[in-house]
């Protein structure tokens, strides 16, 4: 995965210092660019730093990598989660969702909607 994590710099032009946790492999890769927030504070992430993103985690999941570790999936990578499960995997967590959360009143707005 560091190689391809090297790729992905090289490819993209960005820088990706990755921390790790020995123990269990779990990779950490920051993804560094200029932040310029807008007149409300508000930082846009570059298109150029998505696509970086995307074909790092895409790699991930071509070795038989996971993008979850001990924090679950987060929002930022949940444009990937579909890809990672699966459609039938997909399917049953927004069918489990549904009947822990019929209302969507936990965590609205985050990954699985009822």
């Amino acid at each position: 995965m560091f190689d391809e994590i090297a790729r992905v710099e090289r490819d993209h032009g960005v820088v990706i210092p990755t921390v790790a946790h020995a123990g269990d492999g779990n990779l950490h890769p920051n993804f560094i660019f200029d932040a310029v927030p807008d007149a409300d504070g508000v930082v846009d992430v570059p298109e150029a730093i998505w696509d970086a993103a995307d074909d790092l985690f895409r790699a991930a999941l071509r070795l038989g990598g996971t993008l979850t570790g001990e924090h679950g999936i987060g929002v930022l990578k949940r444009r990937w989660l579909a890809d990672e499960l699966g459609d039938d995997q997909w399917e049953l967590q927004r069918r489990i969702t549904r009947v822990f959360d019929p209302a969507g009143i936990l965590n609205p707005g985050k990954v699985f909607e009822p």
